[in-house]
């Protein structure tokens, strides 16, 4: 094993200084560290941008496939190693590793940029105080460790493997949400009875607000916020089904949880008023545009007031436990599937830093 530069091992660019693109109605997508997952991008909640705004920007920042997204400003350290590239999109805040399309040589980045001692390094080389920074000379001096081809390709397929086993569970689990969907859009869209009364959401459910979450101890019930779960804590704030809804921030990412769960202050959980009720509200509170309701100026903001107020059809009671027993089944495999990408998860980083450092000896493995 030995260390070169990251400079030495691929080009490096930024998104450069230019004026803040204008946001349009339709365009090219502008993406910033928020919009990053580890396995694709939320392009629904970027903005778009003006065909000449995206050419200033990809004049000095093209991305292609097999390159690495690196956030180097605010929110410090987001990756995203862009696979396919089907969509073409801008950045801003955002430094890219340029692999020149080397699948190996890119995977293998993208792994050791995740390791203790790289993370380390891009910590200590932080600068800013009002807003938080990585020089872009300390980027590209990055102490990168690199191996010889056959090990390095060993190690990528070890880890690369359990990612793609976690991003078909994704796949699967999003397949599933889509047939319940259809489901749900049959039963209370298409061929909804129209005897059901009228009402509104808050006869269904009680919309509660989440509570701050720093001081709890680590542990074993998920935290969520508008992006997903962000840790575990000690203890559960709800143990029920709940449908949780974003307060502030990215309002379309609603959520159902059957697990006890703890719940941001900037995201609202609710309690059920009635039996088999919570996947019906998941699905109705989901196909509607909350970012279209949108309370807030400089923040998209969610009030109790607008939710309480949503206007729909009850369903009877026979329809609401017909729906449940028709979901239920796709819902126990999307929570089998997340069970097990959670623990898929946890041994790809309990083995990433071992298998990056040459801890653990792959020479004798037969892959």
């Amino acid at each position: 094993m030995k260390t070169i530069r990251a400079d030495e091992y691929c080009k490096f660019v930024t998104d450069g200084t230019h004026d803040s693109p204008k946001q349009v109605d339709r365009g090219r997508k502008l993406i910033t560290s928020k919009h990053l997952g580890r396995y694709g991008i939320d392009f629904e909640n970027a903005k778009n941008i003006s065909e000449s705004d995206y050419q200033k920007v990809v004049s000095r920042s093209k991305v292609e496939q097999w390159d690495i997204l690196f956030s180097m400003i605010g929110t410090i350290g987001n990756l995203y190693l862009e696979r396919n590239h089907k969509i073409e999109y801008a950045c801003k805040n955002m430094g890219i590793f340029q692999l020149g399309g080397d699948e190996s040589k890119a995977k293998w980045l993208y792994y050791y940029l995740q390791t203790p001692k790289a993370k380390e390094y891009i910590e200590t080389s932080g600068r800013g105080t009002t807003q938080s920074y990585v020089p872009l000379a300390a980027l590209r001096a990055l102490p990168v460790d690199v191996v010889d081809d056959f090990t390095r390709d060993k190690i990528i397929k070890i880890l690369w493997d359990i990612d793609e086993k976690i991003l078909t569970n994704q796949q699967v689990n999003e397949n599933l949400f889509n047939q319940a969907q259809a489901i749900y859009q049959q039963h209370f869209v298409t061929e909804a009875n129209p005897d059901w009364p009228l009402g509104h959401l808050t006869d269904l459910i009680d919309v509660k607000y989440g509570k701050d979450h720093k001081k709890l101890a680590d542990g074993t019930y998920p935290v969520y916020g508008s992006g997903g779960i962000m840790r575990y804590v000690e203890r559960p704030l709800y143990e029920k089904e709940s449908v949780l809804i974003p307060r502030k921030g990215t309002l379309n990412n609603v959520m159902y949880v059957n697990q006890p769960f703890w719940s941001v202050d900037t995201m609202f959980y609710t309690e059920m008023k009635q039996a088999n009720v919570a996947k019906f509200v998941y699905h109705y509170v989901k196909s509607k545009d909350l970012a279209s309701m949108n309370a807030g100026s400089a923040v998209p903001s969610m009030t109790t007031a607008i939710l309480n107020a949503m206007e729909l059809r009850i369903p009877s009671e026979e329809a609401l436990l017909q729906f449940e027993n028709s979901v239920a089944p796709m819902y126990e495999m999307i929570n089998k599937n997340e069970d097990q990408s959670r623990k898929l998860a946890e041994l790809r980083d309990a083995l990433l830093p071992k298998l990056m450092s040459g801890e653990v000896d792959v020479s004798e493995l037969d892959l």
